[in-house]
């Protein structure tokens, strides 16, 4: 079985429908309200684990009802847990989610207890980094996390998957020691200065992040798919696939956990992105972010329906 790794931020989802995204100083009736499993860390666990993958999770939860609830999730979901440390002094993280009737997203991130996971926490898991096939690591938590996750996995020659969500600065040169970068739109262009609207932007944008060192650049599209780019004068657009979206919270996450495992699976970037393209489609048709993953035998079925 293939095995991945995944270091970043656990929080708890409190989500509600709404009419309309609020206006500042609007209040808004909305509902109904659904109370979930999530962050980038943890969604990409877990949309990594339902493919098939051996997961193991690395985060920080507070001691409080919502890191118990973390614990029971990713223990269900057959995740690693043993690196999943609990801090008495933090609370567990929260995402605030208001999707509305278009099923676009606004969302504020309290980090939490995940937002100070610290360099010896990482180091103390450093026997998984040894066996594993690829690392996924995001930017919702601390850089101090995010550059000791780097480190741990070049020297034990480890591919790593950056997705730089939310974008927030850090240390540019870990970037020449990044397998796989996997943007948005917005963080290509925190990236680059580069606004991303369509191919030929989306090259430009490409081109600039893989100068900084990166070996692949993938920068998702939404309902487009996602742009592939190694090197050269062209990148290529990899397809999404068209369905009925009821919530695209989780999206990227679901992206990025099903592109690790099918990377960790052996299969080519293209293949990869193909596989991990249908993982996010499959998210978006449910209400949520963790419980919305969807499992293998589903992106089997609509990976093969497109064949």
């Amino acid at each position: 079985m293939s095995k991945v790794v995944v270091v970043g931020s656990y929080v708890v989802d409190l989500m509600s429908r709404t009419p309309h995204l609020p206006k500042p100083g609007e209040t808004v009736l909305g509902g109904p309200f659904k109370m979930g499993p999530g962050g980038k860390g943890g969604n990409q666990a877990t949309a990594a684990a339902r493919s098939g993958s051996e997961v193991t999770f690395i985060t920080k939860l507070g001691d409080d009802l919502f890191g118990r609830e973390a614990l029971a999730h990713f223990t269900a979901e057959k995740v690693n847990t043993q690196f999943m440390k609990v801090d008495p002094n933090q609370a567990t993280g929260a995402a605030l989610i208001a999707v509305d009737d278009l099923s676009e997203n606004s969302i504020v991130v309290a980090l939490g207890a995940c937002g100070t996971i610290t360099e010896e926490e990482v180091v103390a898991a450093e026997e998984t980094f040894k066996e594993a096939d690829v690392v996924l690591v995001q930017l919702e938590t601390s850089i101090e996390a995010v550059v000791t996750t780097v480190r741990l996995a070049k020297k034990w020659d480890v591919p790593v998957i950056l997705n730089p969500a939310p974008f927030q600065e850090f240390p540019r040169e870990v970037l020449s020691d990044i397998a796989y970068i996997t943007p948005n739109e917005t963080e290509a262009f925190e990236l680059t200065g580069v606004e991303v609207t369509d191919e030929a932007s989306a090259l430009v944008a490409a081109q600039k992040i893989y100068s900084q060192g990166v070996g692949t650049v993938i920068i998702t599209l939404g309902s487009k798919g996602a742009y592939l780019y190694t090197g050269g004068e062209s990148g290529e657009l990899v397809n999404s696939f068209k369905v009925e979206a009821v919530d695209t919270t989780g999206a990227g996450d679901a992206f990025n956990g099903g592109f690790a495992h099918a990377l960790s699976n052996g299969l080519s970037v293209r293949e990869a992105m193909a596989y991990a393209n249908a993982v996010a489609a499959l998210s978006v048709t449910k209400i949520g972010t963790a419980p919305a993953m969807p499992y293998q035998h589903e992106v089997e079925e609509l990976v093969a329906k497109k064949a």
